[in-house]
């Protein structure tokens, strides 16, 4: 069957609310060197999606200016250079961007077959959480069996990723939350302990927990205001990931001597502008170490609402009320 000509998408004429977006038509876009074209049936919303939507987190000078990270759906055209998929094939992957579209560029080394006896929804909801949660918790910081971890934002879709691959991987896992209803969540998805950050103190809570040690890695993604805290929440050679800057990304006052004493690592990432390369070793990690587990129902993404496609502004809405436990979904 041949392929249209003509698409829709998520338009953003101009930066700002959720409402600057608005539904448009525009070429089909045509796959280059070691991509591949996917005709989308799910798309994950996420936090860069919306600061791209302010203005505040530009794409790639390669990547399309549309928005979306992460999507599903079937193979429809293969470019020059690639291997190893098929026109029919159900794949999901992280895009430089692009998703928020019927049809979507996927460069072949960031795509995923979907885990046996996985719809759309649940294929789309993989690739962004678990690209991220996996370079930052487990090649950067290097997280092991035996470890323990305190992940912030416990009930975001990076959050409830994370604790359920820590635990997988068997670590010991805390997480924050702000709300009793967050912090069950946490703990029913395999944290130790979850401390509601609005009532509690988490170093605190850490550091009687762990009987004055520590954890051994943190996975941030609050930045500035969560610092110095971390810091003193964090065991001997412990490490600190930051992802993401939700509560600024200027620390002063810092008192940085606990990083010289306790031999601290504080390091951090984001996904989009590493290279294809790297995009694709994670890739195969993913493949080898947590499909299996996703396959086996070990691991599962948490999913908070679907929308549909043409719902995107009321998505974006969901999104930033902070209210969602898990990942907020559109299906086309």
């Amino acid at each position: 069957m041949p392929l249209p000509s003509t698409m829709r998408f998520v338009d953003l004429p101009r930066f700002g609310a959720p409402d600057a977006m608005t539904i448009a038509s525009g070429p089909l876009p045509v796959p280059g060197e070691g991509q591949i074209l996917v005709k989308t049936e799910a798309v994950g919303v996420n936090r860069p999606d919306v600061a791209q939507r302010q203005g505040a987190y530009p794409p790639p000078k390669d990547a399309s200016p549309i928005l979306g990270l992460e999507l599903s759906g079937e193979v429809v055209a293969i470019g020059p250079g690639v291997t190893g998929y098929a026109i029919g094939d159900k794949v999901c992957g992280l895009a430089n961007g692009g998703a928020y579209a019927e049809y979507c560029l996927l460069p072949a080394g960031q795509a995923l077959p979907f885990p046996k006896g996985y719809d759309a929804v649940k294929a789309a909801a993989l690739p962004e959480t678990f690209f991220t949660v996996w370079a930052n918790l487990f090649q950067m910081a290097g997280l092991t069996e035996g470890e323990s971890v305190l992940i912030h934002g416990g009930s975001s879709g990076i959050g409830t990723t994370a604790i359920q691959l820590a635990k997988a991987f068997g670590a010991t896992v805390y997480a924050t939350a702000g709300s009793a209803d967050k912090c069950d969540a946490c703990v029913k998805l395999g944290a130790a302990k979850a401390i509601n950050y609005r009532t509690e103190d988490f170093a605190e809570v850490i550091k009687a927990e762990t009987a004055g040690q520590g954890v051994d890695v943190v996975l941030d993604m609050i930045g500035a205001a969560y610092f110095e805290k971390n810091i003193a929440s964090l065991a001997k050679d412990g490490c600190l990931s930051i992802i993401a800057f939700l509560g600024g990304s200027m620390a002063e006052k810092v008192n940085l001597t606990p990083i010289m004493v306790k031999r601290l690592t504080v390091t951090g990432s984001t996904m989009r502008p590493r290279t294809a390369e790297e995009k694709r070793a994670i890739r195969d990690d993913l493949l080898s170490q947590v499909w299996p587990l996703l396959e086996a129902g070990s691991v599962s993404p948490v999913i908070d609402k679907v929308y549909a496609f043409e719902d995107v502004v009321e998505a974006h809405r969901r999104m930033e009320t902070s209210a969602h436990i898990g990942k907020i979904m559109l299906k086309l």
